[in-house]
């Protein structure tokens, strides 16, 4: 945009009709830092919708955030324990992003993500209300830096006596974000035959047994030589044969 191609826009109209932090959100969200934005109505629309969301969602469940204590890392749910480490790769994500790339906009879709996660996966669990406290307070921490005004009214509303500005920055739990399953694709001569879901430390000659004796992989190896078999951890096996 520029003033001598007449396409600028004017930012006290957008602060006026969404209000800074929007502003704030879409100029972010939209490009990189290091690329020229290109102007989208529906894009402004967007980040002011994502941040009612935001707002709705904590407000939904205020009450129960406020009267929620610390979650009970040993008394987790499979589903308490699921969404937990998706919010804590959330905050290794936007950390990251900040912190290494510089990449807002990255950082911005990583939450969004979240939100949308959290908005998908309704909880009847015992710890319900300390894993929504979790991941709503990690939300607003992580959203603090682009939209610093909303954030803060929200943070008071869920009970801090301490502003959100003076709160330090959220650190992810790394036990948490180990995936307790991992799948692993299966080749033979580089053509997808089968995949399989195994715990992180599988070893390869565990993971070995297990394609050896998958039926999807057994008619493939009939009548053939098996020259090699090659190990991506945690990805792929490819059986060469010949």
């Amino acid at each position: 945009m520029s003033k001598s191609k007449g396409n600028v826009v004017d930012p006290d109209a957008l602060i006026s009709r969404y209000g800074a932090d929007t502003a704030r959100l879409f100029s972010l969200f939209a490009a990189p830092p290091e690329k020229d934005l290109d102007w989208s109505d529906q894009g402004v629309d967007g980040s002011y919708r994502f941040l009612n969301r935001v707002w709705k969602l904590v407000h939904e469940h205020l009450e129960l955030i406020r009267g929620s204590g610390m979650v009970d890392l040993s008394a987790l749910v499979p589903e308490e324990r699921s969404l937990r480490r998706a919010v804590h790769k959330t905050i290794r994500k936007v950390t990251e992003d900040l912190d290494e790339r510089f990449h807002f906009n990255t950082a911005i879709a990583s939450v969004m993500e979240l939100l949308n996660l959290l908005q998908s996966t309704p909880l009847a669990t015992p710890q319900r209300g300390a894993v929504l406290k979790e991941a709503l307070e990690s939300i607003v921490l992580l959203l603090a830096p682009f939209v610093p005004h909303l954030t803060e009214e929200l943070w008071q509303r869920m009970g801090h006596d301490v502003p959100l500005s003076s709160t330090p920055w959220p650190e992810y739990d790394r036990e948490a974000v180990i995936d307790e399953e991992v799948l692993v694709v299966v080749q033979v001569n580089g053509k997808l035959r089968s995949r399989l879901t195994i715990a992180p430390d599988t070893s390869e000659e565990e993971l070995k047994a297990r394609v050896m004796a998958d039926e999807k992989i057994a008619p493939y190896l009939v009548g053939v030589q098996i020259r090699k078999i090659v190990f991506v951890p945690g990805k792929l096996v490819n059986i060469v044969v010949g």
